[in-house]
């Protein structure tokens, strides 16, 4: 059975897509957390992770160097923002397809709420 992010990157399902290449795919969170509440995905299907493999890395990778670049293109890169991954159920994840948060444009404290 495909997962949501899958079908999203396939098409299947609709989603405000920001940012795309061949590895990575960015859209706007359908339940926004900030001003600025994007989610940014690898293609390559990885459930958690604990999935993540050395030929993997890369591809991670991407993760970080699109939020960064969201956030400059943005204009919220110098005020700061925050990235969040969530691994299994206690740990927040909901989807079972890593994704990265970017959330921008407020105050953000720790711990976080």
């Amino acid at each position: 059975m495909e997962c949501l992010f899958c079908k999203i990157i396939n098409r299947e399902i609709p989603a405000d897509i920001v940012y795309e290449d061949e590895h990575v795919l960015a859209f706007n969170d359908i339940g926004p957390q900030a001003p600025t509440h994007q989610l940014i995905i690898p293609k390559k299907h990885i459930s958690t992770l604990n999935d993540i493999e050395e030929a993997d890395l890369a591809t991670v990778g991407r993760l970080q160097l699109t939020a960064a670049k969201l956030a400059r293109e943005q204009g919220f890169d110098e005020d700061g923002y925050r990235v969040v991954m969530n691994c299994n159920e206690m740990g927040g994840q909901t989807v079972y397809h890593i994704h990265m948060h970017l959330m921008g444009g407020r105050i953000f404290t720790w711990p976080p709420g």
